[in-house]
């Protein structure tokens, strides 16, 4: 075989397999198109329900949205723009950014995105970070002073920009990570609610995340090319009750699917009658008056969820 022969033969195999591998990288490109049409969709979807549900947003609002750099807090942006341009009502949205003067905080970085994007925004400088460092001894996390000076300098700037509401970006996971911290660790059936007002009476709190997962906040800021700043620039380690309860649910997740979402369920499905806070229902003053009620007690039917056994048949009674 001669040189010529040979190169219209490489040639002649070379040319459909280009094409096969092309027209499998469109394939998977179009794949991929489609889940993340999808995500987006499914965010707006939940996002949404949420500020439906809760009633959260009004005609007329001035929302303020406010952006940390992490994921969470730029996907509650990018999701709250695209339902301003769809609802029915209008508001408006101005971002705000707390600049704690950590070290190594790029400054740059938020203005430039924000700008590009169009949004009215306000950077607010405050050295709180001094102010921990002094007051919070080495080796001992510093979040929760953090968290605390942070929410009075972010309700006064909602004040002066004439916000009435204001939007954290907490999601699902975070809201039930609180419910077990707090059921756990200080004996309170308590989470953090969807829409809150604030401890002064003045300010309105909303998270209209509240049932978006965290793995999808962790895709769409892949999808999206967000500039992220870390949240430990300051130092501090993460509460190790709060990782220990994130892994306590993501293992639920592999191991027990559908677990979590009914936990989350459950939290908006309360019977105060048949838990045990006198403060919520009248135990006291509760009387037998003959009268049916539907919600009543049912201590003496069948557990509505049985336990399964591991050997797949019924264990058979013993004779007395």
């Amino acid at each position: 075989m001669n040189e010529a022969t040979m190169e219209m033969t490489t040639t002649a195999v070379e040319i459909p397999a280009n094409i096969e591998a092309q027209k499998l990288a469109r394939k998977k490109a179009e794949k991929i198109a489609l889940e993340n049409n999808k995500l987006h969709k499914r965010l707006c979807r939940l996002v949404g329900q949420a500020i439906g549900d809760f009633n959260m947003i009004e005609e007329g609002d001035k929302v303020m949205v406010c952006l940390s750099g992490g994921k969470d807090s730029y996907a509650l942006l990018d999701i709250l723009m695209t339902l301003r341009e769809r609802a029915p009502i209008h508001f408006d949205i101005v971002v705000v950014n707390l600049d704690q003067k950590q070290p190594n905080f790029p400054p740059e970085i938020l203005p430039a995105y924000l700008t590009e994007l169009g949004v009215a925004f306000h950077i607010e400088n405050q050295d709180t970070y001094s102010i921990v460092k002094r007051l919070i001894p080495e080796g001992k996390t510093t979040c929760s002073l953090c968290s605390r000076l942070r929410r009075g300098i972010l309700y006064r700037v909602a004040d002066e920009l004439g916000a009435t509401k204001i939007a954290l970006g907490h999601h699902r996971d975070d809201i039930l990570e609180t419910f077990f911290l707090n059921m756990f660790f200080g004996g309170k059936l308590k989470g953090m609610p969807a829409k809150l007002v604030s401890d002064d009476g003045k300010h309105m709190v909303i998270r209209p995340m509240a049932y978006v997962k965290e793995e999808d906040t962790e895709r769409y800021a892949e999808v999206k090319g967000f500039p992220i700043i870390p949240c430990d620039l300051c130092g501090s380690q993460e509460n190790l009750q709060r990782k220990q309860i994130k892994a306590m649910m993501r293992d639920w997740d592999k191991k027990f699917p559908g677990r979590v979402e009914s936990i989350f369920s459950a939290m908006s499905n309360v019977a105060p009658s048949h838990l045990m806070d006198g403060k919520l229902f009248g135990f006291g003053d509760l009387k037998a008056d003959g009268l049916a009620n539907p919600m009543g007690d049912i201590a003496f039917d069948e557990e509505p969820c049985s336990t399964p056994t591991t050997f797949g048949a019924t264990i058979p009674l013993q004779s007395v």
